[in-house]
């Protein structure tokens, strides 16, 4: 389909038209500024996650080798039923083509990558850690990266 063109020309010289601005139709828009709080809050997030660094270090160094966990079956189980609900929350908002699964996967790969991270760092040596590894690379991290996949797809769509 042929396009219909004006030329500056025809639009300044059109009755009743003084000077005539030419807007591109099919140019690509600028990413509007975000206002003065998100920019003041992403800083403050930068700041924070600076502020952790020193801390990192102290944490590697004074935390000791072992430990005991009081929680211990109720920290992973409510950490797996996060998973389950998100996986699950994910897949219907997606099923539906509600854009808002771009939140749950991105939540939802973050659970299964951390899952998969004190999976095989909390694992004793052993059938324990060959059953922890084997876990995160035949689930919780493809499932990580399709969510991931998923939550990127989403926002780089427009509206």
């Amino acid at each position: 389909m042929r396009q219909p063109a004006v030329c500056d020309e025809e639009v300044a010289g059109a009755e009743g038209f003084g000077r005539a601005e030419v807007i591109a139709l099919h140019g690509q828009a600028q990413e509007p500024r975000p206002a003065r709080g998100v920019r003041r809050a992403g800083w403050l997030l930068v700041a924070c996650g600076f502020a952790l660094l020193p801390w990192l270090y102290v944490l590697a160094t004074g935390l000791p080798a072992t430990g005991t966990a009081a929680h211990w079956p109720a920290a992973w189980a409510g950490l797996d039923a996060l998973e389950a609900l998100g996986l699950i929350a994910t897949g219907l908002l997606a099923a539906r083509s509600d854009r808002r699964h771009a939140l749950a996967a991105a939540a939802t790969a973050t659970l299964l990558v951390v899952d998969a991270w004190f999976d095989t760092t909390t694992a004793a040596p052993g059938g324990d850690f060959a059953t922890a590894v084997a876990m995160a690379l035949g689930a919780e991290l493809p499932l990580a990266a399709l969510c991931g996949r998923l939550a990127l797809r989403a926002l780089s769509r427009p509206a």
